[in-house]
């Protein structure tokens, strides 16, 4: 199912892409209604629109046909926000975000591999744990950026995806009494997201039972403006062999930063091997 979803969402984006005459700076579209294109249950994909709705990033929303599905597209500017999230000394990748029909697709992925738990690393307004917890599972969001963690705050009154304002490099992961987790690490490999990565595996690395029931799901391009990993894998071939990680599949899904590419953004889902010691 996630793979067909990601698919049909992929398709609708090339299309909506060119024929977007719009001048905002990031857009995105949800289907109005479930189909046999988006089999979605409907309160879920109410409370996804209720996302975008209640977001201040979007400032405007209007219905289109995209492939025979009517659909309402949401305009928006992150540009403050963008803004704010790179004073930060600690910070290793400016908010720029996935779209909100991506993020529901992941955690679907999340559901169908028995993960107990997601975390939202990096997370910016908090949408892919928020849609965690549309689905029913229990999740947290862990944003650097002050300005963000007040937004997701004003976004978690009736959806409480657990908003952090904190350092992930930081945080302590013990806290939350995790049993199989999914990490989700915001950022490319090549701007910040190794680093952040690294930094959250170095928290959990001595806890033997959570660090090898974990999940990792990175976010990856092909693109060639950025620099190639000699092991692939969308950047994170290298990071996801020295840490004895298992590649488990890799996901084509639209992003704000993709929106204009001919290549989607890969989001790399990666676990332990067994018995297998990270370096």
């Amino acid at each position: 199912m996630i793979e067909k979803l990601a698919e049909n969402l992929v398709n609708l984006k090339k299309e909506f892409a060119s024929d977007y005459d719009g001048s905002s700076q990031i857009q995105e579209f949800l289907p109005l209604s479930n189909s046999d294109l988006f089999p979605i249950d409907k309160e879920e994909l109410k409370l996804l629109h209720e996302f975008a709705e209640k977001n201040p990033i979007y400032y405007n929303s209007f219905e289109k046909t995209l492939g025979g599905i009517p659909c309402i597209v949401y305009e928006g500017d992150i540009n403050k926000y963008w803004l704010n999230s790179i004073q930060h000394n600690s910070s290793h990748a400016p908010f720029s975000p996935t779209w909100i029909m991506s993020a529901y697709v992941m955690t679907l992925f999340a559901k169908e591999n028995g993960y107990s738990q997601i975390i939202d690393i990096g997370s910016g307004d908090g949408r892919i744990a928020y849609c965690g917890k549309v689905i029913g599972i229990e999740s947290y969001s862990i944003e650097l950026d002050n300005q963000l963690s007040d937004l997701q705050k004003s976004l978690s009154t009736n959806i409480n995806f657990n908003p952090y304002c904190f350092d992930a490099t930081q945080f302590d992961y013990s806290s939350l009494n995790l049993t199989k987790p999914l990490f989700f690490i915001g950022g490319l490999a090549q701007m910040g997201g190794i680093e952040l990565a690294t930094g959250v595996l170095k928290k959990i690395e001595f806890e033997f039972n959570l660090l090898h029931n974990s999940g990792w799901i990175f976010a990856g391009t092909v693109s060639k403006k950025y620099r190639a990993d000699p092991k692939n894998m969308s950047g994170w071939g290298s990071f996801i062999e020295s840490n004895s990680l298992k590649l488990i599949q890799s996901v084509s899904l639209p992003t704000a930063w993709s929106f204009k590419e001919l290549d989607e953004t890969q989001y790399v889902f990666s676990k332990f091997h067994s018995n297998s010691n990270p370096n």
